[in-house]
């Protein structure tokens, strides 16, 4: 856990370091689990969020985007059920007088077993070198397949006992696993209770007459009562999904390890309807699709998993999460759900209003199913940052530290470096610059040695350091140096375009899929 811990604290202070987030308000000292992303994490956000965009809504001519509102109707939030069940279940240590999430301690006491487990694949990986085969490992060994037991029980009990509701239960469970208090090791805990995690706000001028609001908790509301108005002007037939991108909130207890878990977050959903009882089909489907997305950046097919959920919410009939390997453990980074027909029925219900499909082959109407999938952008882009940054031993025994970004995904594609600040260089320099700005976010540096500053565009995750040198005068020439490999070519000014868009083009990346 201890080299978990310090690989963590590492992206925490490298983001900051290099302008990716900041903690907002800081110079007020803060907020709690709230960020603001700097000059090159609203380039990197963006680019995932059009990353996303492009495979989801431009790929895809039967699914169209919206942008709805965060102030809602208030009905909407009774309808959907989150004013009576969008809980956490809290637990408070009578020591420490710190608050908890009951459901996070488990959780947490889960990961260091899984810590364990990883440990005895690195030492049974020494013994047997080449010869180690990970899954016989995982599948026979005797330490192992208890350990794993251990979890399986665990998680399997806690989420039986947060379904029935049984709280008591939940917080027997925290004792007879000997949970303590991170902070103070102390095991006095209170009962667990539930608390609703939705912000309230007021809409209107004046106290008496305004409306009790609540801040949006998900995205996905704003999608399905716009059901029917995009299906209609639209003409869309059914199958076909509505995608939206946009800020959520919720009064998290437990806000932590850095952007994962915050109380302003921002959310990538797309609803697919579609016919009832061809929902298994079209799970399948998009488990499958989704998982080849993130796959084509290329981060790593061992660092995903599927987690399926062992207790499915009232309303669906099948659940599951494609997990990431964080520097703290395999943690959801997406999730997959056929939700049958409930919100559209909900909304009907509550609303009085008709949300139904005209099936013209079939000649009926009914209420569409829906096949979700949902993705925190600020999860993924955690996902990515934290994968990409690595300390490298180079040749020469010196060590450099580069942020491997998918270049898709990179803030700024390439660097222009003029090698001295005299002799025409840096006129050329900017020369370059103007050109390929049109195409390309780029940056300009010309302080310190050349080698310093490819250490620094190495660290901000740039793919591309363009040289303008003394022979460029003569013929038109430029080095360019690739991130990963530091290899060097000599090309053609007006080739640098073409070698650019080849390594950052979308189409390129997503063509992988």
């Amino acid at each position: 856990m201890a080299n978990q811990d310090d690989q963590f604290k590492k992206v925490i202070s490298h983001a900051k370091e290099y302008g990716y987030v900041f903690q907002s308000s800081e110079i007020y000292d803060g907020l709690s689990a709230v960020y603001d992303y700097a000059q090159n994490g609203v380039e990197l956000k963006k680019n995932i969020r059009d990353y996303w965009w492009k495979a989801m809504v431009q790929m895809n001519e039967n699914i169209v985007g919206i942008d709805s509102a965060i102030f809602m109707h208030p009905t909407i939030w009774k309808a959907s059920g989150h004013v009576d069940a969008f809980n956490d279940p809290l637990i408070d240590n009578k020591d420490s007088k710190k608050r908890y999430r009951a459901d996070v301690l488990i959780e947490d006491y889960c990961a260091k077993i899984e810590a364990k487990i990883e440990k005895e694949v690195q030492k049974a990986e020494k013994r047997f070198g080449d010869a180690f085969d990970k899954a016989e490992f995982l599948a026979t060994n005797p330490r192992v397949l208890g350990y794993q037991e251990k979890i399986d029980e665990t998680l399997s009990r806690m989420a039986k006992s947060l379904g029935d509701e049984n709280l008591a239960d939940v917080k027997a469970l925290i004792e007879e696993l000997e949970i303590a208090d991170p902070l103070t090791g102390s095991r006095n805990w209170t009962d667990v209770k539930q608390f609703n995690l939705m912000f309230g706000t007021k809409l209107g001028a004046s106290a008496e007459n305004a409306l009790d609001l609540y801040l949006r908790p998900e995205t996905a509301q704003g999608i399905f009562v716009n059901f029917l108005n995009v299906q209609k002007s639209g003409r869309m037939k059914i199958p076909f999904g509505i995608a939206q991108t946009g800020k959520a909130f919720r009064n998290e207890i437990v806000a932590r390890q850095f952007i994962f878990r915050m109380r302003e977050f921002e959310q990538m959903e797309m609803q697919f309807f579609i016919k009832p009882g061809t929902q298994k089909e079209w799970f399948e489907h998009w488990k499958e699709t989704r998982m080849k997305w993130h796959l084509s950046l290329g981060m790593g097919a061992d660092n995903y998993r599927f987690h399926d959920h062992e207790k499915l919410a009232h309303y669906a009939d099948a659940a599951t999460d494609i997990e990431f390997k964080f520097p703290f453990g395999f943690k959801e980074l997406e999730g997959i759900h056929s939700r049958t027909d409930f919100d559209l029925a909900q909304h009907e219900k509550f609303s009085g209003k008709k949300l139904q499909y005209f099936d013209t082959e079939e000649n009926k109407s009914y209420v569409p199913y829906v096949l979700e999938t949902s993705i925190g952008l600020d999860r993924m882009f955690l996902a990515v940052f934290s994968n990409a940054l690595v300390e490298e031993e180079l040749e020469n025994g010196t060590t450099r530290t580069v942020l491997r970004l998918p270049a898709v995904l990179a803030p700024v594609k390439a660097a222009i470096l003029p090698l001295v600040k005299k002799d025409g260089l840096p006129e050329i320099a900017k020369k370059i610059l103007e050109e390929l700005k049109w195409d390309f976010n780029v940056d300009y540096d010309e302080k310190d040695a050349v080698g310093r500053r490819y250490r620094r565009q190495d660290a901000n995750g740039t793919p591309f350091c363009i040289t303008v040198d003394h022979d460029t005068l003569e013929d038109n020439t430029v080095t360019i140096r690739h991130r990963d490999s530091m290899e060097q070519q000599r090309v053609k000014i007006e080739d640098l375009k073409d070698i650019i868009k080849q390594e950052v083009d979308v189409r390129a990346w997503l063509m992988k899929m």
